[in-house]
């Protein structure tokens, strides 16, 4: 059965690689992106182009920290799909009120949206971050998570609360994923994977924080997709649901041999300056996945190895457009 999808951020990393999966099954999509200016424009309009070789594909540009925007939206929608977000741990740290707007105040008007719209079927892009730095490990969705230590983890977990709410007054079904660092082609510029593939490929040092014993549940984007695509069915087959679900790889990678494989897979030796830990940086991200097999059938199949291997491929055949 085809079904109509609104996806925020459809333009970003994650947002682009749904959208174009959700098309392939048949469905329609409305995408909305506002081209936040926290990494070039340009990159994610390429990331658009083959969801827009679709004639079941439309793109607004617009913003959910504006009301009026999400109004000007036309059509009739059966699923939302909220992944649009300001990302990062540090710079939360450093502009904590734009993650209020836009995590926060951004959210309650897409379920505003859906409740003036009458949409009762949600999935929302949650974040690993809100497990902060628990000690027992792996992280399983009950464990208590009032101790965030960013303000981008509040802002996610306040969004799962916020869900909570309308979801109860409203009889809207949703499914809150906590993803675990994503990686793979078009993974943003920011984040380690792709900033030490640039940085080694054009013979600078990278720089590594701490001893390199921090650790990192790194999750292809593949895998992650087809976490949301079972979610969708999740959804889509039962009534007033709400879950949150860890959508991990459940193998915790440290950042040294992170460094190590990648520097591998360009086949460079090791140029690292080594410097102290970060602040809001948590010690690792560990995913108990046993809740996502059982409710969504999930098993993420991505080799992390495999996985580097196909990340440098794709950054050296876009690399002079990625610079």
């Amino acid at each position: 059965m085809s079904l109509s999808f609104l996806i925020t951020g459809v333009a970003g990393f994650l947002g682009s690689h749904l959208s174009e999966a959700l098309l392939e099954l048949g469905h329609s999509v409305t995408g909305i992106d506002n081209f936040d200016p926290f990494y070039n424009e340009n990159i994610k309009r390429r990331n658009l182009n083959n969801s827009l070789t679709y004639s079941l594909f439309t793109f607004i540009k617009a913003d959910i920290t504006v009301q009026s925007d999400l109004e000007k939206i036309s059509g009739n929608f059966d699923f939302v799909i909220h992944i649009a977000a300001k990302a990062g741990v540090l710079p939360s740290i450093k502009n904590p009120l734009d993650y209020v707007s836009v995590n926060i105040t951004g959210t309650m008007n897409v379920l505003e949206f859906m409740k003036s719209r009458s949409i009762k079927k949600y999935v929302f892009a949650s974040s690993s971050s809100i497990y902060g730095n628990n000690k027992e490990v792996p992280f399983k969705e009950d464990q208590k998570v009032d101790g965030p230590i960013s303000p981008y983890a509040f802002s996610k977990r306040s969004c799962e609360l916020m869900n909570y709410t309308y979801h109860t007054l409203y009889n809207i079904s949703c499914l809150n994923l906590r993803l675990f660092t994503l990686y793979g082609p078009r993974q943003r510029p920011d984040l380690s994977i792709h900033k030490f593939t640039r940085l080694i490929e054009s013979g600078q040092a990278i720089e590594m924080y701490g001893d390199g014993s921090t650790a990192r549940d790194y999750t292809h984007v593949t895998d992650v997709v087809n976490g949301f695509i079972s979610a969708i069915n999740f959804v889509s087959s039962h009534e007033k649901v709400y879950e949150i679900i860890n959508i991990g790889n459940r193998n915790p990678v440290k950042l040294k041999d992170l460094i190590k494989t990648i520097y591998e897979s360009l086949k460079v030796e090791p140029n690292i300056i080594q410097l102290p830990e970060q602040p809001g940086d948590v010690d690792i991200t560990y995913a108990d996945i046993s809740k996502a097999k059982i409710l969504l059938d999930y098993n993420p199949k991505m080799n992390f190895s495999d996985g580097i291997k196909g990340f440098v491929s794709w950054y050296e055949e876009n690399k002079d457009f990625l610079k």
